[in-house]
């Protein structure tokens, strides 16, 4: 019997018999772990009936109200970059099928992605630097009558197509690492300038974009004008410095969006929240911040709480979180720990509407990449031809995007020390606790909502997932 179905009806087995516990119509709370050894990998556990909390309790408790809320979730999931998509259109049909289903069904032993980000072009992990605009060298085409997507109908737009069969309302974020090297001060794939004069033109590169990616059944939800404008030495890469991204904005790219009708969202920055000076700069320019929906932000430098202060400076702005990566070879009880605080809790108790890791896929060597791109880069899963190696990142997002699904809304919830929490109101009306041990001792604790009561228990690393039936 092949190992995934044999994981399937073990997972299924689980929860049938885990629901055997409770009564029919008695409330009960969902629970399902990872433990930093690995012996219990995202794997649901005994139900627990809810009740009232005992008088006698004396332990510390996580009080959740849902008539306080925040931010509504637009999902969680991945970067989906060329070298993911190549790994995952090579494989044979029916694996690929598989894997594509696990990662982005919601029925079974499904994680529920529900947000991907595609670079525009090629990033630092697609096999080469390439742009839709690739002309020979003196030439320019500011019209874009040579602009093609023909090169992503190879790999990445069939293997798009395939995911919104399992899940249509998939919500795509498209980040460009590099303009069409004409356009720049160096003719260069890494680093250089946008050159003013072709504002315009990079205007209409995006609008091209999003209409070709809408002829082939692809809704580009929303863009962010450059990935780490302040990182040019990748490969490729631009420096884009704040006025002129406002500039951009301003002059070109919002301008254009109207005249065509591109309703997809315009999201500045996409870089560390070491900088909030960028997006506040740029949201400063009156012009420009009526065309911006909100700012993205990495946390490879720079605190994840500094990522409200932008909140409260403009807070008719949204806020993304769209990357962070895991190097190879990843720690991981260190790694699950570290992203679960910053990230799963961190960026969406600091208003980000989603959360994203990077990368999807790679393959044993952490392949593919450009000459000069990140050589360390852990994909969420490692393809092997047809094997999967699921890693860290796989179940970093298994545990929030199972269960709190678009749409979601952050609750309040109090802070407990070295148990990190954030809680969520789902569309079905079920209430969502994500929760750390981030100590190394066992915990005990309970989870109050209303009059009910979970009892709770973590082992040192451990995360879990409560789901208040």
């Amino acid at each position: 019997m092949n190992i995934r179905i044999k994981i399937s009806l073990i997972v299924g087995l689980i929860i049938v018999l885990s629901a055997c516990n409770t009564g029919a119509g008695e409330k009960y709370a969902e629970v399902w772990l990872t433990t930093a050894d690995q012996s219990i990998l995202f794997q649901p556990q005994e139900q627990i009936p809810l009740a009232a909390m005992p008088e006698d309790f004396t332990g510390s408790v996580i009080r959740i109200n849902p008539d306080v809320t925040y931010q509504t979730m637009d999902g969680f999931g991945y970067t989906l970059n060329g070298g993911s998509a190549r790994l995952l259109n090579e494989m044979d049909s029916s694996e690929r099928q598989a894997i594509l289903e696990e990662l982005f069904g919601t029925k079974g032993n499904s994680i529920g992605v529900s947000y991907l980000r595609l670079s525009i072009g090629a990033s630092d992990l697609s096999d080469s630097v390439f742009t839709y605009s690739d002309l020979p060298a003196g030439k320019t085409d500011p019209d874009m009558e040579y602009f093609s997507i023909e090169m992503e109908k190879v790999h990445l737009i069939p293997v798009l197509k395939e995911i919104l069969e399992i899940f249509p309302e998939m919500k795509i974020m498209g980040s460009p690492w590099t303009p069409p090297l004409w356009m720049k001060t160096n003719n260069h794939s890494i680093g250089g300038s946008l050159k003013p004069e072709y504002y315009d033109a990079y205007a209409l590169y995006f609008v091209k974009y999003i209409q070709a990616m809408k002829d082939e059944g692809i809704i580009i939800d929303a863009i962010t004008v450059q990935n780490e404008p302040l990182h040019p030495g990748n490969n490729p890469s631009l420096l884009m410095k704040a006025n002129e991204q406002a500039a951009f904005i301003r002059q070109s790219l919002g301008p254009a969006f109207r005249e065509h009708g591109i309703n997809t969202r315009i999201v500045i920055y996409d870089h560390n929240a070491d900088r909030i000076d960028y997006p506040l700069e740029v949201l400063a320019d009156e012009e420009a911040r009526q065309y911006i929906d909100g700012t993205a932000f990495h946390l490879y430098g720079g605190k994840v709480s500094d990522i409200s202060k932008v909140h409260e400076a403009y807070p008719d702005k949204n806020l993304y979180f769209t990357e962070q990566w895991v190097g190879h070879p990843q720690d991981f009880a260190y790694d699950m720990a570290w992203h679960v605080r910053e990230l799963i809790v961190g960026a969406t108790r600091n208003w980000c509407r989603n959360v994203l890791e990077w990368n999807l896929a790679a393959d044993p060597f952490q392949k593919p990449h450009t000459p000069g791109g990140c050589t360390r880069c852990l994909g969420a899963i490692t393809i092997d031809g047809n094997e999967i190696e699921r890693n860290v990142a796989y179940y970093i997002i298994a545990h929030a995007s199972k269960f709190v699904r678009p749409g979601s809304v952050r609750i309040e919830s109090n802070e407990l020390r070295g148990l990190p929490s954030v809680a969520f109101t789902t569309p079905d009306g079920e209430t969502v606790l994500i929760v750390l041990n981030d100590t190394r001792r066992t915990q005990s604790f309970g989870i109050v909502k209303d009059d009910d009561f979970v009892p709770a228990q973590l082992s040192p690393g451990a995360v879990a997932t409560y789901v208040l039936k």
